[in-house]
């Protein structure tokens, strides 16, 4: 036989850029697998230890590239494992394809064994684009749908294929009848700007304001030298939604920081203190965090006009690319004159960092988990990645990190999912094997199913020109930020049966798999540890034993939030006494000198 259907689309997705995909094996797959083996020149297959995880490296792959992921993963099993990758794909707006197995079409419809309702399944995660394919003549238009879509639509699509249609041979080209379909490789974006009168709107509505405040997002990504013009010329300060914290560097005084309960206090002050509010690129969902409806003026400017007007009641919604609008309203803009409002927010910036310092400081047992990240930020490599879980380490990720120019960070935005920060480190090493990479866990993220990922860290790194790639698991043995919402908004007490984690040594792991690692039980231990772990020559686990009652403290603590707190203490909160000795601290850090 000569080019098989399983030949022909891994053909096609080389065609289409692909050169990586990222999988388990399975019998659904053999005769893709087969095609890999015989196109490893062109597309590398990357073995993970379980799917779910080979959706989240091509969500990443997306978000650190701007290419498109792919993942594939064996009929029934193998392909509900990928849901809540591509879940977390699709709710952070990434082009993922996914590529899935199915039962032989003859047996398809009689109960057989692993037979699933796959199209079904993938029907709302992969609703712009989820077929399954039946005839060889499809492969050509299948693929490039799939593939013009994820990236037209910034979405997930699904092709499903028998078992048994990827050894037919292909057929590269539908005869030129009746009932086919024919089609091509490629797809070019356009400049999308608003229209000239829409931004004389837009300019008049800032040009009127005396205390503006921006708000940037992942959607601000590649716009960071606009979003400081910009910025600079109306005298505003940017806040930064989580997944925009790469977007514009954090050592500018203007920049206030995160925005929202992991946000920072910056933010929140300048929030409620503008008369004009400019979104871009954000759809940042928590409006209690936001100016009250009818203290600002808004402008929203977003690519995906779905997105618009739906968090604050906007006076103005611009569809249109971020980089490209703020480039053409620029010339619109005057200068503000009077630099008041600029002050205002370059001092609430500068002291809430010496703020993060004295909390970082401050004593804990064993140690502050705060400490880990503020020693971390200042070793921060030029040009690294860095990679978040969901939980106390994205406070800390949002709070404590100052990024640089170059630098780029992500994690679980819009599903807020745990597990995806040791796969989202491992695609970027994949993607770019000469920076270093991050990874920042919790334990109970850790242990759903980083721990397993730190052998598919071992079977790569030899090949990574760098090979530092740093794992930092916070290990608090405690499900610490769902404790954290059962205390301040539920007003109960920790359930140990389900909060407490169980201890374990990840950095005796880490070195039984050939890798390096520390564990830290002592603040004083931290730096050094960094500095270990950015020296070493191969991948590296830090075990950061962590003190579970310091508090992800929000900007800003509601009468509602100490009540429920208080609740919890009065319900015999099985930490009372040390939460108590915390939160004090953490509270009256900034008005308390610092211990030399």
């Amino acid at each position: 036989m000569g080019t098989t259907v399983g030949d022909f689309l891994i053909a096609r997705l080389a065609e289409w850029g692909v050169t990586r995909v990222y999988g388990y094996p399975g019998d659904g797959i053999n005769g893709l697998l087969g095609a890999l083996d015989r196109a490893q020149d062109k597309v590398r297959f990357v073995q993970v230890r379980h799917e779910e995880m080979a959706a989240f490296m091509a969500c990443a792959h997306a978000k650190f590239t701007g290419q498109v992921g792919v993942c594939l993963a064996t009929s029934g099993p193998g392909a509900i494992h990928l849901l809540n990758g591509l879940y977390d794909a699709q709710m952070d707006h990434q082009p993922v394809v996914a590529i899935v197995g199915q039962s032989a079409r003859a047996a398809i419809g009689g109960s057989y064994q692993q037979e699933v309702d796959l199209h079904s399944l993938f029907k709302d995660v992969a609703h712009e684009y989820v077929q399954v394919a039946s005839v060889p003549e499809q492969f050509p238009h299948l693929i490039d749908r799939a593939m013009r879509i994820a990236i037209a639509e910034r979405t997930v699509t699904c092709v499903i294929v028998p078992g048994d249609l990827q050894q037919v041979e292909a057929v590269k080209q539908p005869p030129h009848i009746h009932g086919t379909v024919h089609s091509t490789v490629g797809i070019t974006l356009p400049r999308v700007v608003p229209h000239d009168i829409d931004l004389e709107r837009a300019a008049d509505i800032l040009n009127a304001g005396s205390k503006i405040a921006m708000l940037i997002g992942a959607g601000a990504l590649g716009a960071a030298d606009e979003v400081i013009e910009v910025a600079e010329v109306l005298g505003a300060g940017v806040a930064k939604a989580l997944l925009g914290k790469a977007a514009v560097p954090d050592d500018y005084p203007f920049v206030t920081g995160s925005i929202g309960l992991l946000g920072t206090r910056a933010s929140y002050e300048m929030m409620n203190g503008c008369d004009t509010l400019l979104m871009v690129g954000s759809s940042f969902p928590y409006s209690e965090f936001l100016p009250k409806p009818g203290q600002a003026r808004g402008i929203q400017v977003d690519i995906d006009g779905r997105m618009l007007g739906i968090r604050y009641p906007t006076e103005l919604n611009l569809i249109g690319d971020s980089a490209e609008t703020l480039r053409a309203l620029l010339p619109r803009l005057q200068r503000k004159a009077d630099r008041g409002w600029r002050g205002t927010i370059e001092q609430s910036v500068a002291e809430w960092w010496q703020v993060l310092e004295a909390r970082a400081m401050q004593d804990a047992d064993p140690v502050n988990p705060q400490r880990v990240f503020w020693e971390l930020s200042a070793r921060l490599p030029d040009e690294c990645i860095v990679s978040a879980d969901s939980g106390t380490t994205a406070t800390w990720y949002a709070r404590d990190l100052k990024f640089r120019r170059g630098m780029m960070g992500s994690l679980s935005g819009g599903l807020a999912t745990m597990g995806p920060a040791v796969p989202y480190a491992i695609a970027a090493k994949f993607c770019y094997p000469d920076r270093v990479a991050i990874a920042l866990v919790g334990d109970g993220a850790m242990q759903m199913s980083g721990m397993n990922e730190l052998i598919t860290i071992a079977k790569y790194w030899r090949e990574w020109t760098d090979p530092r790639l740093i794992v930092l698991v916070v290990n608090n043995r405690d499900l610490n930020m769902v404790t954290w919402e059962e205390r301040v908004l539920g007003g109960d007490r920790k359930f140990e049966a389900s909060q407490d984690v169980p201890d374990f040594d990840y950095a005796e792991y880490a070195r039984m798999l050939g890798l390096g690692g520390v564990r830290v039980d002592r603040p004083d231990a931290v730096g050094a540890a960094w500095d270990q772990a950015f020296a070493s020559d191969r991948p590296f686990v830090i075990d950061a034993l962590t003190d579970p009652n310091v508090p992800p403290l929000p900007p800003h603590i509601t009468l509602d939030q100490a009540r429920s707190f208080t609740s919890a203490i009065l319900k015999r909160d099985v930490e009372a006494i040390g939460l108590m000795r915390q939160t004090f601290k953490d509270v009256t850090a900034p008005v308390r000198p610092r211990k030399k």
